[in-house]
């Protein structure tokens, strides 16, 4: 078993340190490896060779979730520069977009209480998916330039709209359980 846990997970697959990624690339890399390390090959072997086999199908498959979603393939670039985003603590972001938040806010609470919540979620979530594509070409231009204070920006922004996101799916599953 020879895998470097020390590597960053672009050089465990071996990709480019960038936000556009060979999809195929990463999934034949992942399959490769999961085959190589899979705890069922060392069934057999000794205690730390097993050990050491959960280990890394667990590293391989960190590595893995984190590329393959634009968001978390953003964060960790980021982190790889040591720029960790604490949303707890750090509040400060652009007014515009606190204002832009509270009105998509208020959206989903009007659309969970609404007769017609359905179609406006169904509204709102067509605009959080544009926003998010939007974002994601932002993101990727900038961590692709090294504009880390600005793409650290946008990093958040783009968590916030995935999170408004997730949470207007979650009201459309209340509002047809309703149904």
């Amino acid at each position: 078993m020879d895998l470097d846990i020390n590597k960053n997970y672009f050089e465990l697959f071996g990709l480019p340190v960038q936000f556009a990624l060979d999809e195929g690339q990463l999934a034949a890399r992942y399959q490769s490896l999961q085959r190589a390390l899979h705890p069922d090959r060392y069934a057999a072997a000794g205690e730390r060779e097993r050990r050491l086999s959960v280990q890394g199908a667990s590293f391989i498959n960190q590595a893995h979730q984190t590329l393959r979603r634009p968001l978390a393939r953003a964060s960790y670039l980021l982190s790889l520069q040591g720029i960790e985003l604490d949303n707890e603590s750090d509040t400060r972001m652009d007014a515009g977009f606190l204002m832009e938040q509270m009105a998509l806010r208020e959206s989903l609470d009007q659309a969970r209480s609404a007769d017609d919540g359905l179609q406006r979620l169904d509204r709102l979530q067509d605009d959080l998916r544009r926003r998010e594509r939007q974002i994601a070409a932002e993101v990727g231009g900038l961590l692709d330039a090294g504009d880390w204070s600005a793409a650290r920006d946008a990093v958040r922004r783009w968590q916030f709209l995935d999170k408004l996101g997730r949470e207007a799916e979650d009201a459309a599953v209340e509002l047809e359980d309703r149904l």
